[in-house]
């Protein structure tokens, strides 16, 4: 294969219509972060009908635990991936390799230590969470071996960001797909088929895991020599791993502040009852389902916007930003109207039973306000698409911080008096007041934005 075809999947944002290089970009991440939510649930499903009560429990108390290890590696990738677009974007290939080369190994080197740290806590963990006796032991096994595929999961996240840097986001989601179908063709056949239990649920899953890794690294060294590092650059740059540490560890801390909102949110609304934790809980997959182009096409911004600052492209920033809000608001449109007019049917798809028909009318409620409000974090995941493809990442943890503060803060105030409809308030106050923040300060440090890439584009 020629270096022509084996390059072809790079994609240089710098040159050509924005609205073709964000859209083509955002779609296969859309794509693929709703195949995870669909075999997210899946694989509950075949937890519990398989297992039992006990087997999906402990998968749903292990489940927070890992995801804010793989949203703390997530963030740190993250912050490595805006580094390699704008190394890309200046056509610094020897750098852009260090920076992928960096990120792997001391990625590595940390998940290592983690997943040592968490077989040896489990324990700890389960107690500090109240874990039910009857469930602790299954719990604990579950949770040592997923916290085994921690440095898996890094080499990864690590390389598809890499991947993404470059304008690829088709190759990381083919890795996705398969290795999802895979961990749930096995669970079916050594679960389903023969009746092994959660220790073949964590093994299965942690096998998925290193073969995503696997191919990513295949394709890296097969099909992406220019992103491969050389033998002599398989080294930490010390001068990199400061400004990657800057920008992951800020993106790793914005990535955990949502999960621990949610559980406080969660708490809040177990005191309303039974009938409105089911409603929250269906309502809550619409909503994952709903924010996940609108996050997707903010990531394109991000990509789009850290090619060009790294190439210089001034023009290109401004309006590949505009660009891309228009699309967040073209997709507000779509999904508002879509959930307001079916938001009782897509309710009912979660809810069966005695009390289906009040648990349908108060998710119904409130889907039909947020119909209306998911044009605010639409706007806000693109406004943090550009502080993150500027480089300005305090801002986007200040944002998020504040947006989640304030929904806690408003879903104690209010949901105890008004219901679910005071969750959905709650939800609008804190993305308006993350909209009052971000928006002044796009425009009052915009012209100082891109005047100081005249001293730092990377050429």
């Amino acid at each position: 294969m020629n270096g022509k075809n084996r390059t072809s999947i790079m994609r240089d944002m710098t040159e050509g219509a924005p609205a073709g290089h964000i859209w083509r970009y955002a779609l296969p991440l859309m794509l693929g972060n709703w195949f995870q939510l669909a075999y997210n649930a899946v694989d509950s499903i075949i937890a519990g009908r398989f297992i039992g009560r006990d087997a999906l429990a402990a998968e749903g108390i292990a489940g927070p635990v890992m995801n804010l290890v793989i949203l703390g590696i997530t963030g740190v990738c993250l912050g490595a991936g805006v580094l390699m677009s704008e190394f890309f974007g200046a056509k610094d290939t020897q750098r852009l390799r260090r920076e992928l080369a960096t990120t792997v190994l001391f990625g590595l080197g940390f998940s290592v230590l983690l997943a040592a740290a968490g077989v040896l806590a489990a324990p700890w963990i389960l107690r500090a969470l109240a874990v039910p006796d009857e469930i602790f032991a299954i719990t604990g096994i579950y949770m040592r071996i997923t916290f085994l595929g921690a440095p898996f999961t890094c080499f990864y996240n690590a390389l598809a960001a890499g991947f993404k840097s470059v304008g690829d986001a088709k190759t990381p989601l083919r890795f996705l797909m398969f290795s999802s179908i895979l961990n749930a063709v096995l669970d079916l056949i050594f679960i389903g088929g023969f009746g092994f239990g959660i220790v073949c649920s964590a093994v299965t899953t942690v096998v998925a895991e290193g073969v995503s890794a696997a191919l990513a690294g295949y394709w890296l060294v097969r099909r992406t020599p220019e992103l491969c590092p050389r033998r002599e650059e398989w080294r930490i740059d010390g001068a990199l791993l400061n400004r990657t540490l800057h920008y992951g560890g800020v993106t790793a801390l914005q990535q955990a502040v949502q999960p621990i909102g949610k559980v406080l949110i969660q708490g809040q609304v177990n005191a309303l009852g039974v009938n409105v934790i089911a409603a929250f809980n269906a309502v809550t997959r619409i909503d994952d389902f709903a924010f996940t182009p609108e996050q997707s096409i903010a990531q394109a911004i991000t990509t789009y916007l850290a090619q060009n600052r790294g190439a210089g492209r001034r023009e290109r920033i401004t309006r590949g930003f505009a660009v891309g809000l228009g699309m967040e608001f073209c997709y507000w449109l779509v999904i508002g109207t879509v959930v307001g007019l079916f938001r009782t049917p897509l309710a009912a798809l979660f809810v069966t039973g005695e009390s289906a028909a009040e648990v349908v009318g108060l998710a119904s409620q409130y889907l039909g306000a947020m119909a209306l409000f998911y044009i605010l974090p639409a706007f806000t995941n693109g406004f943090q698409g550009y502080y993150r493809g500027m480089g300005r990442m305090t801002m986007t943890l200040l944002g998020t911080f504040t947006q989640t503060a304030l929904r806690v803060i408003f879903t104690c105030l209010l949901a105890p008096r008004y219901g679910i409809y005071g969750i959905a308030y709650a939800c609008a106050i804190g993305w308006s007041v993350m909209l009052l923040i971000e928006i002044p300060a796009y425009f009052l440090t915009r012209r100082r934005d891109l005047a100081r890439m005249e001293g730092t584009a990377c050429r």
